[in-house]
């Protein structure tokens, strides 16, 4: 009865998703990274990526009416010349061509759609107003990537780092382990951070203060 619910759940998700639109241009087909996004990637399969990401986010997030989203009508993808890895401003994605051509790591397929997951959570995460830190920012977006089983090799096993908001891996593996103590957690905290930030958010939910809850994970994991 369960399943039934949640693929239920899913198909409206799904459907929620049809009315958002999503978009993506390859401005850089004329570099070396362009023409590898083109061949291996493409713009058909990014488009789908972002909208089966949005879904998967907004089940994550636990927000299943449109209401309890961030109100985003359109999700854009620029494939574009430019350093680094990708960055979100607003409801925009860009990808950095140069990151695309130059990936040796393993498949880019893969690469680009985890990116993809990634940087689709920025659209639509909460950030607590701005008062969220951005390591706790990143860490939420690549624990969405790490539960859609996304996470690449190079990332860093469990129970390393020197604090819980150093971000991205770091940081998703910790909210991981949060996750497991109480199912659900991200989700509670997302919602939380709508309206603003405080660390005792973490307390709030679970108990215990973020400090002893990463002292906890590295007692658990950091040997």
């Amino acid at each position: 009865m369960k399943l039934h619910v949640a693929f239920f759940l899913l198909v409206a998700m799904a459907a929620t998703a049809r009315a958002v639109t999503f978009d993506a241009s390859n401005t850089a087909s004329g570099t070396t990274g362009g023409k590898r996004f083109d061949n291996a990637v493409g713009l058909a399969y990014s488009k789908q990526v972002l909208s089966d990401a949005s879904t998967f986010i907004w089940s994550t997030f636990n927000q299943r009416a449109a209401a309890d989203r961030k109100p985003v009508d359109a999700v854009t993808l620029v494939v574009e010349d430019i350093d680094g890895v990708a960055f979100t401003s607003g409801n925009g994605i860009h990808l950095s061509a140069s990151y695309v051509g130059g990936y040796t790591s393993g498949d880019v397929k893969k690469e680009v759609t985890g990116v993809l997951y990634h940087e689709a959570t920025h659209v639509w995460q909460w950030n607590g107003q701005g008062a969220a830190n951005g390591g706790l920012i990143e860490g939420i977006a690549d624990y969405v990537r790490l539960k859609a089983g996304l996470a690449p090799g190079h990332w860093r096993p469990r129970g390393s780092g020197s604090r819980w908001d150093e971000g991205y891996d770091i940081t998703a593996r910790f909210l991981d382990y949060c996750d497991s103590l109480k199912p659900g957690f991200v989700a509670q905290l997302n919602a939380k951070m709508k309206s603003g930030y405080s660390d005792d958010f973490f307390a709030q939910i679970l108990g215990k203060n973020v400090q002893q809850l990463w002292q906890d994970y590295k007692a658990k994991f950091g040997g």
